[in-house]
């Protein structure tokens, strides 16, 4: 991968290090779940908040673990959370829309480990897994799955469509602010690929690692721009209108190469990046305006971007 020249004319930084707990007033209990946990119960790769209607107190919250169980969860009060849905990820009901490989011998389930929500319709979702492959799903599943889990509500089916995998477990996903049909998926192959909710094979696969890629986010104001955090140490950004095969900046995060494990763009302050580090460092990049104003024609070159659909 070439490395670019990073200019301070298009970022300034601030940092801060995890180096003990961090405590916010007012916040000092935990809701507790209902869900059973075991010595044996399998991480939770990830939680994302859903949308509530305005002014409304309850809250929703849904989690992906690694053994293929995708919960949604609401707030009830009294510091409780209840289950209310419940998702299973089996091998024997993916979408067959893409080739995939054999599971090994006794698997069933597919371990997510990632998920990003449609910023146009809030019941789908995409997932990343274990096995590499996205998979488009919905909330509005009726399928049983075929699964002996036990569950407290009845586990359904999610996933609608599989697409094409990266050589390696997928460790993020982010949906496209900007058009329904568009989302990015990074892994452990050092690839994000561009999809379109359309078809199984990727619009465009992008080599921005010789490692691992843990995290991958759409710009909340550019419509051709996200950013990618590296296992090499760096934080790189694409602006697709300039150029769709190599970042258009690339920024140092660690001095020592170590790997950069997550990245978020302020929707509110719009310049701001932050990204966490394997130091426990967190630092806040500040872009230019290059970054956070809008080009010309730049949603109409979005949408040419999502009509390259192979018929």
């Amino acid at each position: 991968m070439e490395e670019l020249p990073c200019s301070h004319a298009d970022w300034t930084m601030g940092t801060g290090v995890h180096s003990s707990p961090m405590c916010v007033p007012g916040i000092w209990t935990a809701l507790s779940c209902a869900w059973p946990s075991t010595p044996r119960s399998p991480p939770t790769s990830q939680v994302v908040w859903l949308p509530e209607a305005r002014h409304s107190h309850r809250f929703q919250v849904l989690s992906v673990s690694t053994d293929g169980k995708v919960l949604l969860w609401q707030g009830i009060g009294a510091g409780q959370l209840r289950l209310t849905k419940g998702f299973a990820l089996v091998v024997q009901q993916l979408p067959r829309s893409t080739k995939l490989k054999k599971p090994s011998r006794g698997e069933t389930e597919v371990g997510a480990t990632a998920v990003a929500f449609s910023s146009f319709d809030p019941s789908i979702f995409v997932l990343g897994t274990e096995g590499g492959f996205p998979l488009k799903c919905s909330l509005a599943a009726e399928e049983a799955a075929l699964t002996r889990m036990p569950s407290s509500v009845p586990l359904r089916a999610p996933a609608q469509f599989t697409f094409s995998p990266h050589g390696g477990p997928v460790y993020s996903v982010s949906c496209s602010p900007f058009h329904r049909n568009l989302f990015l998926s990074a892994g452990t192959d050092g690839h994000v690929h561009l999809h379109s909710m359309l078809q199984a094979q990727p619009l465009a696969s992008l080599q921005l690692s010789h490692k691992y890629l843990f995290a991958v986010r759409w710009s909340p104001v550019r419509p051709l721009v996200f950013a990618a955090a590296s296992g090499e140490g760096d934080v790189q950004l694409f602006d697709l209108q300039k150029s769709s095969q190599k970042p258009t900046l690339c920024i140092a995060q660690t001095q020592d190469g170590s790997p950069v494990y997550c990245l978020e763009f302020n929707s509110q302050q719009t310049q701001l990046l932050a990204a966490g580090d394997a130091k426990g460092t967190v630092k806040v990049w500040q872009l230019s305006t290059a970054f956070t104003e809008q080009g010309l024609r730049e949603t109409e070159d979005l949408d040419q971007l999502a009509s390259e659909v192979a018929t």
